[in-house]
């Protein structure tokens, strides 16, 4: 029998207040098998980085911008990762926005199961992804909120506390989806189509046109951290993701040509990757790559991620201009609301997802 996404399949039990207990054993739960346990897995070679994208280069004369162009096109095509400098976001709202969240997370915790979630929306405070019963779970909190479209945004559903949160969210999210809709224009002009395609197919006009949600996480310290994963591998479902990652702890990697790649985030950088619908649209020429979260046993860390979606309805598929004989169509079409469903079930599976796309 499939199992009521009204409510978890067991009880929800949060990963800070398991950290806070001062166990220095990891409960069973979260440990993952020895294939995926960070301290076998092969090392990062030092040198390699994600790129780091300046986008000041498309305020200036044409060779700069066509520079920038090229720059972006490479990072999609070979990484699907880079972090972006001179993006527009004041660094003073950054640096508020992660700290509010920061607050957030050190509140008591009966008041933050006031904003627990279920796996119907996700919307709230909560501790696991995916409703497979017995499940190995990860190391981490969150708390899950909509920004778009308005009709799905209440801020009642939001945390009053700390006071400044609601009103610093709403600004700094305005702010976010306004780079959203940039980086969607300069990745359909990379791949050659019209600047407003990506935004046009993902349903993005008026208030009730693309979904942006966004997920504060909170990667509490771990007693052993070499059995388990703040965030299993995976790739993203939606189209673009944007990270304001911790100032002071690394933990994010990615995986490239075998290896896991530590990011290692420049002040007031957004962090940038490409996600499942992007691969689907652009007819795999760019590619969702896969990532995880490490944690540690000396600090906790706190990150927040924006996701600009399409809308639940759009059919999303490869674009009919990056369709040739030389390559056919990558997969075939579905609606957001299909795709993200069979995430909410399973839960994270590395790009498990989107390669079920594939035609057989």
């Amino acid at each position: 029998m499939e199992y009521c996404m009204e409510d978890w399949p067991e009880p929800i039990i949060n990963v800070q207040s398991i950290a806070e207990s001062g166990d220095t054993i990891v409960p069973y739960r979260y440990i993952k098998p020895p294939s995926h346990r960070p301290e076998i897995l092969k090392s990062t070679p030092q040198e390699q980085t994600i790129p780091v994208i300046n986008l000041a280069g498309l305020e200036g004369d044409e060779h700069a911008c066509n520079a920038t162009m090229h720059e972006i096109s490479v990072a999609c095509k070979e990484w699907g990762f880079f972090q972006i400098v001179n993006h527009g976001v004041r660094p003073e709202l950054m640096e508020r926005t992660r700290q509010v969240w920061r607050d957030f997370f050190h509140l008591p915790m009966e008041e933050k199961i006031k904003y627990a979630n279920t796996p119907k929306t996700y919307e709230g405070y909560g501790s696991r992804l995916g409703i497979e019963k017995g499940a190995i779970l990860d190391w981490g909190d969150y708390f899950f909120l909509n920004l778009l479209p308005l009709s799905l945004k209440n801020h009642n559903k939001w945390p009053c506390l700390p006071e400044t949160l609601r009103e610093t969210v709403e600004e700094c999210g305005g702010e976010v989806v306004k780079f959203c809709e940039k980086v969607m224009k300069m990745v359909s002009k990379s791949l050659g189509l019209e600047e407003e395609y990506m935004k046009r197919v993902f349903g993005g006009y008026g208030d009730e046109g693309v979904g942006v949600t966004m997920r504060a996480n909170y990667y509490p310290r771990c007693p052993q951290p070499e059995l388990t994963l703040g965030l299993s591998p995976h790739s993203d479902p939606g189209g673009v993701t944007v990270l304001l990652a911790d100032e002071r702890v690394q933990g994010l990697q990615v995986h490239k040509d075998g290896a896991w790649v530590t990011v290692q985030p420049l002040p007031h950088a957004f962090i940038v990757n490409l996600g499942d619908q992007i691969q689907m649209v652009s007819n795999a020429i760019y590619k969702s790559v896969e990532h995880r979260v490490m944690v540690n046993s000396e600090e906790e860390r706190v990150s927040i991620a924006f996701f600009y979606n399409p809308r639940g309805d759009m059919l999303i598929g490869p674009a009919k201009e990056l369709v040739t004989p030389a390559r056919p169509a990558f997969c075939k079409p579905v609606t957001w609301n299909e795709y993200r469903l069979i995430l909410r079930k399973q839960g994270l599976h590395g790009k498990a997802q989107v390669d079920s796309l594939k035609p057989s």
